[in-house]
């Protein structure tokens, strides 16, 4: 019996492994192929794709996990302190409000995902205000904001799909 509980366990485990070799492939995509829409910081996030999928399917501890694997193997492959700094801001706030607003049953999937997308820029943004030593960075919250809402609704429908080929 101690067998077929493990296995639960360990599923989810190699999943999460699986999903944040995913993630780790998504954001070197990213980096390889770099959007550059005139300001710095807007991405689609294609990693956030698998930190959706992770919290909707594995639940918040293993999107956790997920997250913080994936910015420290990007960080030491094709990264550097401040980008593991801004990205490890951005990731724990987004998912911290991705998993408030999952928890409410208000939201869906979409929804959370383009929550999430704002939230990281925001968080990323205070980052770089506290490195800058100041808030002067903030001018490019209106623009961020909406480039967040725009990936994290992308990405949010694109996880949506999965989801339904999944199940």
């Amino acid at each position: 019996m101690a067998d077929a509980k493990n296995f639960g366990g360990t599923r989810k485990l190699t999943t999460c492994a699986l999903l944040a070799a995913l993630a780790l492939i998504f954001s070197y995509i990213e980096f390889l192929l770099p959007l550059s829409l005139g300001m710095p910081g807007i991405k689609i996030g294609l990693a956030n794709i698998v930190v959706v999928l992770a919290l909707y399917s594995l639940g918040p501890g293993y999107a956790l996990i997920l997250n913080l694997v994936r910015i420290a193997l990007s960080a030491l492959l094709f990264g550097n302190v401040f980008s593991a700094v801004y990205a490890l801001c951005g990731a724990l706030f987004s998912l911290a409000v991705m998993v408030l607003l999952k928890k409410t049953d208000l939201f869906s999937l979409t929804g959370v995902s383009m929550a999430g997308g704002a939230m990281h820029n925001l968080a990323q943004l205070a980052a770089a205000a506290v490195i800058a030593g100041s808030a002067k960075v903030f001018v490019y919250l209106p623009v961020l904001i909406l480039a967040g809402m725009a990936a994290g609704i992308f990405n949010g429908a694109v996880c949506s799909l999965v989801m339904r080929k999944i199940k």
